[in-house]
C-alpha cells in the first residue's frame, strides 16, 4: 500500500540530522515537525520570523498569535526566538538553513520544481519558496505522486511556472523515495513504500528513474 501523508512525513524526517536548521513548507511538509527523532537537536525556521518552532498544539491549547508561514498554529520551545521577515530571509539567502522540505505541484527529472501557482487561478503570491530553493543547502520535495485525476506529478519537464531550476535533491512521495543523480536528468529509486511494486511506480512516473 502507498504511504499515508503522515507516513510520508515520517520518512522525510529520516533525512534530518543532528544540529540541522530546517525550513518546512506549507502542506504535507509541516507534518515533519511531529516526527523529529527523540534526542535529535533540530531547529525549525519559519519565513514569517521564527526560529525554534515546536510541534502543533493540542486541540484547545492553540494560541492565535503563534503561527507558521502557512498560518497554522504552532508551539514554542525554550530556545524559540522571533524577528522580522527581513532577518528571516537573510538567514535563508545567506545559506544558513541546512535543509528545506517543500510541497510540490510538479517536479521534473532534472530537479526543476513548480509549486507556487497554476495559471488562471488567483494566488496570494510566491511566498518564500523561490528564496528557499535558491538559498538552502539541500531541498526535498514531499508530495503525492499523482494528482486527483491520477496523472503523474513527477515529470520529464514541468508544465507549470517554475519555482526553481534543478533545485530538488530528493523526492518523497506516497510511493517511495527518489534521489537525483548528480549531473544527469534522472532520479534513482532509494526506497519503495511497503507493498508498492516497481510496475506501479513506472506506470505513474513520467520522469526518468532508475532502479538499482
Amino acid at each position: 500500500m502507498a504511504w499515508t501523508r503522515d507516513e510520508m512525513a515520517a520518512r522525510a524526517a529520516q533525512e534530518l540530522e543532528d544540529g540541522f536548521y530546517v525550513n518546512l513548507g506549507i502542506g504535507i511538509p509541516t507534518l515533519v515537525a511531529n516526527h523529529i527523532p527523540d534526542g535529535m537537536d533540530v531547529t525549525l525556521q519559519s519565513e514569517n520570523g521564527m526560529l525554534g518552532m515546536g510541534p502543533f498544539p493540542y486541540e484547545g491549547e492553540e494560541d492565535a498569535d503563534l503561527i507558521n508561514a502557512g498560518k497554522q498554529t504552532i508551539t514554542t520551545l525554550p530556545k524559540s526566538s522571533f524577528f522580522d521577515s527581513a532577518t528571516s530571509f537573510a538567514m535563508i539567502r545567506g545559506g544558513h538553513v541546512d535543509l528545506s522540505i517543500l510541497g510540490a505541484m510538479e517536479v521534473a527529472e532534472n530537479g526543476d520544481l513548480a509549486n507556487w501557482m497554476i495559471p488562471g487561478k488567483v494566488v496570494k503570491g510566491m511566498g518564500g519558496a523561490m528564496d528557499l530553493v535558491a538559498g538552502v543547502k539541500r531541498c526535498i520535495a514531499l508530495f503525492d505522486h499523482t494528482n486527483k485525476r491520477g496523472e503523474s506529478k513527477f515529470l520529464k519537464d514541468c508544465t507549470l511556472p517554475l519555482t526553481g531550476k534543478a533545485c530538488i535533491d530528493m523526492v518523497v512521495t506516497d510511493l517511495g523515495v527518489f534521489s537525483r543523480v548528480e549531473g544527469q536528468r534522472r532520479f534513482r529509486v532509494v526506497e519503495l513504500a511497503s507493498g508498492v511494486a516497481r510496475e506501479e511506480v513506472e506506470a505513474k512516473t513520467k520522469a526518468d528513474i532508475i532502479f538499482e
